[in-house]
Formats: C-alpha cells, structure tokens, sequence
C-alpha cells in the first residue's frame, strides 16, 4: 500500500521491512530489546504529517495514538 504522500512510500516501505523483519526475527522469539525501526519510523511520521498540511487533508477531530495522548475522560 502507498502512503497518503508518494514521496512519503519508499519511507514506508524501508520501515515496514525493518518491522516485520524485528517483529518475526526478535520479537516473536521473545527477544523484545530496543526497537531498531524509530528512526525510520520518526522520518516516515514526519513526511506523512508534511505530505497531510501540504494536500490540506481535514484530520480534525481524529484521535492519534501516542505517548502523550489521552482519550478524554467522559463526565457519565
């Protein structure tokens, strides 16, 4: 699959290789350890976000995961 940015898929492509490689060599043998993708993985984020406000795609109101991202809590 493409990325929303094709100046952002050869990106994709070199992180999803890297996961998939860590993911079915380390990872599912239980050896965990640090993620050897970030880097590709930040340069891949960064070009999506780019290619995002370049097309001027509406992303308001999308949650994204992240580690300083909290689902609201509901006042029920």
């Amino acid at each position: 699959m493409n990325s929303v940015g094709e100046e952002c898929t050869e990106m994709k492509r070199e992180y999803d290789q890297c996961f998939n490689r860590w993911f079915s060599e380390r990872f599912l043998r239980g050896e965990g350890g640090a993620d050897p993708c970030g880097e590709l993985f930040r340069g891949y984020r960064e070009c999506v976000q780019k290619a995002i406000k370049e097309k001027d795609i509406p992303i308001e109101g999308l949650e994204f995961m992240g580690p300083s991202k909290e689902k609201p809590q509901s006042s029920s």
